[in-house]
């Protein structure tokens, strides 16, 4: 099969698990509907996320025996269902929403989510990053579209400006007995998108994981840069957890994620908070989330710029920069107030975000081969599962408690200027090139 066919249809699957990222659009309009508070909805996605690892081990190993197409539509038809069940049940309360978005759904996220990058990459064994950073690139993309989508919904509109005017009421003293509540046909605007959404992502998915399949044995190109080292060392996954290589790359991306997903998970609160502190009410909720839904690209562009920046530069040098740029907005973001600032500050950290996921498959192909990458990335990319949890809800204990989410921004910028010390320790195994051993 041709290469770019099978890399676009892992961007295309990948597109539909990346809505994850328009999670924000939902954190009011769920909370006006059910009371929930800000931390509540937060640990939905941060469920979501957590699980996307656990879904990554079960599916890279998964696929290293039987293969994508198998593991990928059993991802899709989970992260279906999951925002399927979402949708019907959310009146039930957060726990049904942590047990169907959370954990069903992030299994899926993470078992689809393995499979195109650990399958593509070995179809561009010449340009690992350009592969790599091409097939998660669909993932940052979902948001873009789906953004772009939801809050235009007539209904959807609606429902989530009335979330929004019910919040403000009932956070001022004086007017909180006067909050309007959200009508039964608003409600189910916001549930039916979790509805339609699931049966759309279901059958676009599945067709399209129906195209991938990994290539032959032995499958090269002619000028491959990495022919040689895919000839060399491939460290099983135990082998792979004995070396110190594995924790500095584990460490840099839950870095970065923690970052980059703290933002992601509440984008649409923190944009209004940040825009309406001049002026009160002159950023709409829709207006949030599609201007959201605009910047949401660089995750997706993020991902191919920095993968093949990558190439050029050496991995290392990359997340230097990837930290390095970050660190320097979170410590500015929190007192910006203009929306065109505050979306480019986003559209820099999301464009450092999606190279994190860009950059480490190559990063995991160079150090440990690509025999196992399935099995190998997914061990890495648990990382992703614990910062899911790590940074969302030290963001929005931070909202509920001191009433922003502005002091929570400079210590995640003082972290990454401390993260911009790992690629120096990082170097790859000595005997990365070496035959594999006998005992193994």
């Amino acid at each position: 099969m041709n290469r770019w066919a099978i890399g676009i249809a892992g961007m295309v699957v990948m597109a539909c698990l990346g809505t994850v990222y328009s999670w924000s659009i939902f954190v009011q309009p769920l909370r006006a509907s059910f009371g929930w508070s800000n931390t509540a909805t937060t640990w939905i996605f941060a469920l979501s996320i957590f699980f996307l690892g656990v879904g990554a081990v079960i599916g890279g190993r998964w696929q290293d025996s039987v293969g994508p197409r198998t593991v990928t539509i059993t991802g899709v038809v989970l992260w279906a269902v999951g925002y399927l069940a979402a949708g019907l049940g959310a009146r039930m309360g957060p726990m049904w929403m942590y047990i169907t978005y959370g954990v069903i759904g992030g299994l899926g996220l993470g078992m689809g989510y393995i499979t195109p990058v650990a399958t593509v990459t070995k179809w561009f064994p010449d340009m690992r990053g350009v592969g790599s950073g091409m097939v998660v690139m669909g993932f940052g993309l979902g948001a873009f579209f789906y953004n772009q989508i939801v809050p235009r919904i007539a209904s959807f509109k609606a429902a989530s400006a009335a979330s929004a005017a019910f919040l403000k009421a009932k956070a001022d003293p004086t007017t909180a007995a006067s909050a309007v509540p959200l009508t039964p046909d608003q409600v189910q605007a916001i549930l039916n998108v979790f509805i339609v959404s699931g049966i759309v992502f279901f059958v676009i998915g599945t067709i399209c994981a129906l195209l991938l399949n990994n290539p032959p044995d032995g499958y090269t190109v002619p000028g491959a840069k990495a022919a040689a080292a895919s000839a060399g060392r491939s460290y099983t996954t135990a082998e792979m957890l004995q070396t110190p290589q594995f924790y500095l790359l584990w460490l840099m991306l839950f870095l970065n994620v923690t970052a980059g997903i703290l933002v992601i998970s509440n984008a649409v609160p923190i944009i209004l908070e940040l825009t309406n502190k001049a002026v009160a009410g002159t950023v709409s909720p829709a207006t949030a989330g599609t201007a959201y839904g605009l910047v949401a690209i660089f995750n997706g562009l993020g991902r191919f710029f920095w993968g093949s920046v990558s190439e050029r530069i050496g991995r290392n040098w990359a997340f230097v920069l990837i930290f390095g740029i970050q660190a320097v907005i979170f410590f500015i973001l929190g007192g910006l107030t203009s929306l065109p600032t505050v979306l480019t500050c986003f559209a820099i950290v999301l464009l450092c975000y999606g190279g994190g996921f860009g950059t480490m498959p190559s990063f995991n192909a160079d150090y440990f081969g690509t025999k196992y990458l399935g099995a190998n990335y997914g061990a890495i990319l648990t990382s992703w599962g614990v910062a899911g949890i790590v940074g969302p809800i030290f963001v929005a204990y931070v909202k509920d408690h001191l009433g922003s989410f502005a002091p929570a921004l400079p210590y995640v910028g003082g972290m990454l200027v401390v993260a911009m010390i790992l690629p120096f320790l990082t170097r790859k195994p000595a005997d990365a090139t070496a035959p594999v051993p006998a005992a193994a």
